[in-house]
């Protein structure tokens, strides 16, 4: 059988398109080489995580370490250990025990802790190491007072400085909030603005008056008058006493209300009143009428609880254990004014005072010798402004002995002004000097001065050249 005969062209087109595939899959295996291939690999941009590592975050540090610190406090004087130091951590108190020593809750390393006795500066410390030696210098209190219209007149306010400068006085005491429930400078207390207790004074430049005191090394004594407040009674009547034949606030012989010692809302009041105080750089805060009332028509008065001497200490108690949980953080030392005849009394002078359980929540109990004020006088004493040393040593020492047991101090009030009671003389160099030796030899810690007027018998007190902290308390 005959073959069919291929045309030329046509063999010849079949034979480039073979030679195409086959340069095609040539083309195909050697770029594949290229790009596979490991030593060009290394040349390319996209091997560059092979060459520059990748960036990675560090591991974070590990947490601060928490540590309790372990402490003794020591005078700085004696090298004695101080028992019963009060070491603060933010709310926490620590006590120390009998050899000074103290152990903290855990702490992070550069925390804030601080540590204070009465009697002693404070001390405000980090804690940087874990085992600490505390040395506290003595500081014995010497002040006169300044009332709320006293430290607005520069020229009161200044005599008493100069005083200050050249005796043996130390400090002040400055009225925060005075017997009618005034602040002498602009409060920021949203209820004392409410109440209206911004009164007629306002010292414009307060702050500045405080650092003043400070760079003369003033301390500084905040005087909160607590439960008489005609302010706060008049605006909140149901935080008030009431008188039972008005149904409204109850009044003293001043023609002052006061409000419930039994209400919290007024203890949160009085507080938030000293810890703006406190704030301002005060050193100290001193509770004044921290007690049930002693004239007027006293049968007539309701309270928001029953009035007896089952009620009366713990309510007066309560505020003050409050006053410390709240304050004490803060590092100002805390104070309440007595009756003098709660050394005397065993009951509650029918108040609420009790040293016990007052002294309990103090660092300094600051009962008012003035012999005026003896109208019954003491045993062995029928004349008290005739023997104001006998009525101050016996009073400090009592008060001492029912508060043997605790850390607290006595620091009197000593009577600069003219008797009311019985002959009224005049009390002067005589009267004072005997005083301040009462105290100190009854084992006060410092005294304070009242006169109503600001007007203080300077000669009867030491000059600064021969004041020492620890021989004329």
């Amino acid at each position: 059988m005959d073959t069919v005969p291929v045309p030329a062209g046509h063999a010849q087109r079949s034979v480039l398109y073979g030679a195409l595939v086959v340069g095609m899959l040539v083309a195909i295996v050697t770029a594949g080489w290229l790009f596979l291939s490991p030593s060009l690999l290394l040349q390319r941009p996209v091997a560059a995580a092979t060459t520059k590592p990748a960036e990675t975050t560090p591991p974070p540090p590990p947490p601060p370490v928490e540590r309790a610190v372990n402490g003794r406090v020591l005078d700085a004087e004696s090298g004695a250990p101080l028992a019963g130091a009060s070491v603060w951590v933010g709310p926490t108190e620590t006590r120390t025990d009998d050899e000074g020593r103290f152990t903290t809750e855990p702490l992070k390393p550069g925390a804030s802790f601080l540590v204070k006795v009465p009697g002693y500066e404070l001390r405000r410390l980090t804690a940087d190491t874990d085992q600490v030696t505390v040395t506290l210098k003595p500081k014995v209190v010497r002040a006169a007072y300044l009332t709320y219209y006293g430290v607005a007149d520069k020229g009161i306010r200044e005599r008493v400085l100069e005083l200050v400068a050249r005796t043996e006085l130390n400090a002040v005491v400055i009225d925060v909030k005075g017997d009618r429930g005034l602040i002498p400078y602009r409060t920021a207390v949203p209820l004392a603005l409410e109440a209206g207790a911004q009164g007629p004074v306002i010292i414009k430049d307060f702050d500045g008056l405080m650092a003043s005191l400070k760079a003369r090394n003033v301390y500084t004594i905040a005087r909160i008058v607590t439960f008489k407040d005609q302010v706060l009674a008049q605006h909140r009547r149901d935080w008030a006493v009431i008188d039972t034949r008005t149904g409204k606030p109850w009044l003293d012989n001043e023609k002052l209300a006061w409000v419930d010692p039994f209400r919290e809302e007024v203890w949160d009041y009085a507080i938030a009143v000293a810890k703006e105080a406190v704030a301002k750089g005060f050193d100290e805060v001193q509770f004044d009428y921290v007690r049930f009332p002693t004239d007027g028509k006293l049968s007539a008065a309701r309270y928001s609880k029953p009035n007896n001497a089952q009620t009366r200490v713990p309510a007066i108690a309560g505020f003050l254990a409050k006053a410390r949980r709240e304050l004490g953080p803060t590092g100002a030392f805390l104070a309440a004014d007595v009756f003098g005849y709660t050394a005397f009394n065993d009951n509650d002078t029918d108040i609420g005072q009790r040293v016990e359980e007052l002294a309990l929540h103090l660092d300094y109990i600051c009962p008012m010798v003035y012999p005026s004020g003896y109208h019954r006088g003491i045993p062995g004493v029928r004349n008290p402004v005739a023997q104001p040393y006998e009525i101050v040593k016996e009073s400090v020492r009592l008060t001492r002995k029912r508060a043997a047991t605790l850390t607290v101090q006595v620091r009197p009030w000593l009577q600069d002004f003219r008797d009311y009671a019985f002959d009224r003389r005049i009390f002067g160099v005589n009267e004072v000097r005997a005083q301040i030796r009462g105290a100190r030899d009854g084992g006060a810690v410092g005294f304070m001065l009242w006169n109503p007027r600001n007007d203080y018998t300077g000669s009867a007190l030491a000059p600064k050249a021969t004041t020492t902290a620890r021989a004329n308390p």
